[in-house]
């Protein structure tokens, strides 16, 4: 018996790999869990979790993929911030009780690659959830964009982004487009360029969580860091935006999303900035800022995403 060696194994593309099996989770939410969107060689495979609506709900669903946050280089599609730990059902349940599909995913880390290799997995997912719309049960021409923090950033760069070739990239399926029609963005990091001085930090340290994303400094790849900047990439093609940040955030300051929302204004932009007192970063401090963000992102999504509804 022989054997080849030093030929690599061939993938199977994402979008013909067979769905895990659905489990069923309180209100009737179907959910399938670890569901491979993109295979990288030689790093682990990019997989994302899906909420589905009730069976009884009227289908094909809108979809939100979500962003978790940790700075780029931490965090999992597992948790959505410490503020929800308790909450029952989860929040991810919550949204697909409401008739919004919910596919939170995971992305490289900073440790792992470098910008932009996080947004190319993020656009990565979306137009893998477009290719296996119809097996999915989702619908195609309704996507949103959510994330919390540092998945804020790329949610809102989702937004932004979906006619640059660089930052489109080429990691899983293509030939499907990766725009959203409507973004939330919790506490996001938007101006990467002014956030040492927001923090009031030396913008020369290596060892911020922006210069470990883009591997030097901000001020010293400024090109790079603009890329990056979501402030940077405003036009008037963007959809609405809902902005929610803690006025005492001090990890990422409000003042990064009052940035973006001014930006978004000047353009002519549908958005929407809501600061909520006393809420620290992930609503830390405030277990009604949590709560509220949470009702208010449900409120926005199923307006943007039930309104426009190409069959109605």
């Amino acid at each position: 018996m022989s054997r080849t060696t030093g030929a690599a194994l061939p993938l199977v593309p994402a979008h013909e790999e067979r769905l895990p099996p659905a489990r069923v989770a309180p209100g009737g939410v179907l959910v399938r869990s670890g569901v491979p969107y993109a295979a990288l060689p030689g790093a682990r495979p990019l997989e994302l979790d899906l909420w589905l609506p009730p069976a009884e709900t009227a289908a094909p669903a809108p979809v939100v993929v979500f962003l978790h946050g940790g700075g780029w280089r931490l965090g999992s599609r597992h948790r959505l911030g410490p503020a929800f730990a308790e909450y029952s059902p989860t929040p991810f349940e919550r949204v697909a009780q409401a008739g919004l599909a919910v596919a939170a995913i995971d992305y490289r880390l900073s440790g792992e690659a470098p910008w932009p290799a996080q947004l190319h997995d993020a656009k990565a997912a979306v137009r893998w959830l477009r290719a296996r719309a119809d097996a999915l049960g989702i619908d195609a021409e309704r996507v949103a964009a959510w994330g919390e923090s540092a998945g804020g950033h790329l949610a809102a760069l989702l937004g932004l982004t979906h006619d640059d070739p660089v930052l489109e990239g080429e990691v899983g399926i293509t030939g499907f487009p990766s725009h959203v029609c409507s973004v939330v963005a919790w506490y996001p990091p938007t101006d990467l360029l002014a956030i040492a001085d927001d923090l009031g930090v030396d913008p020369l340290t290596a060892h911020t969580r922006e210069a470990e994303l883009l591997g030097a400094a901000p001020c010293t790849v400024a090109s790079l860091a603009r890329q990056a900047s979501p402030v940077a990439q405003v036009t008037p093609a963007a959809p609405p935006f809902l902005l929610l940040h803690g006025a005492a955030d001090r990890f990422v300051p409000p003042a990064q999303s009052e940035r973006l929302n001014s930006a978004l204004r000047e353009a002519g932009v549908d958005v929407e900035l809501r600061l909520y007192e006393d809420a620290d970063h992930m609503w830390l401090g405030s277990d009604p800022a949590a709560r509220q963000a949470l009702e208010r992102t449900v409120a926005f999504l199923r307006h943007h995403l039930t309104a426009t509804d190409p069959r109605s």
